[in-house]
């Protein structure tokens, strides 16, 4: 991906700070915390700050690039791909997975006159790493 032209496209001028958040979210898809991004970030950067990944964050989720993912009411992480999908929590080692979901065929029970503009489901269990580990 081209992420000088991606933040460009959507009319977020593309700073070093900017491109690098977007580019370590894109790549690193485990859905990491604002603390996770300056950890990884600041030793290549270090005129970084955690006020800057907030604001950034803050700025492609206004801009529709980057979307929040609260499973627990404590920790927010991010995730810079847009496409539906469902995430996983490992309730062992705490990591978060995309899944792949086709919501086309969700019933619901009764009929309701909502337009359903945004769907998040949320799993949570033991993934397959952590089973392994246990059997």
């Amino acid at each position: 991906m081209d992420f000088i032209s991606h933040l460009t496209s959507n009319n977020i001028k593309p700073s070093l700070q900017r491109i690098k958040i977007f580019e370590y979210l894109y790549e690193n898809r485990e859905h990491p915390t604002v603390d996770t991004i300056y950890s990884n970030l600041v030793s290549e950067i270090p005129t970084l700050s955690k006020t800057t990944v907030y604001n950034t964050l803050k700025l492609f989720i206004d801009n529709g690039i980057t979307s929040t993912v609260t499973i627990e009411d404590n920790e927010v992480r991010y995730d810079a791909i847009m496409e539906e999908h469902a995430h996983f929590k490992c309730d062992n080692c705490g990591n978060v997975y995309d899944i792949e979901i086709d919501i086309s065929n969700l019933k619901f029970k009764k009929n309701n006159s909502f337009k359903i503009e945004k769907t998040n489901i949320y799993l949570k269990g033991k993934c397959n790493k952590c089973l392994n580990k246990i059997n």
